[in-house]
């Protein structure tokens, strides 16, 4: 794959995460934005080291230990909004709308 490529479906994806995390109002949908901003950060280093390390597995490795780690941290922080959600019964960002002057 072409590094422009690679570095194309990177900013797209940085690019949705930036819509999705500013544009929601939702805790759950804002953290899905930025779990796509770091997943088109770290597709971009791999995809970079790719290319400047001649093709060695090292990078690669790097990047898919990084993805599996996000996704088990977000996994984590989707329990624990779950949890508080089910707790108090209310969205942790009507707060945030609410503090608008």
């Amino acid at each position: 794959m072409v590094l422009e490529t690679v570095l194309l479906v990177a900013a797209v994806l940085l690019g949705i995460g930036v819509w999705g995390a500013l544009s929601q109002q939702s805790f759950v949908m804002l953290m899905m934005g930025i779990e796509l901003m770091v997943n088109g950060a770290i597709l971009a280093a791999g995809g970079l080291w790719a290319y400047a390390g001649g093709g060695a597995p090292k990078g690669q490795v790097l990047v898919i230990i990084a993805m599996a780690v996000m996704a088990i941290e977000m996994a984590i922080g989707f329990a624990l909004v779950v949890a508080v959600y089910r707790a108090r019964q209310a969205d942790m960002t009507e707060g945030i709308a609410s503090m608008k002057g």
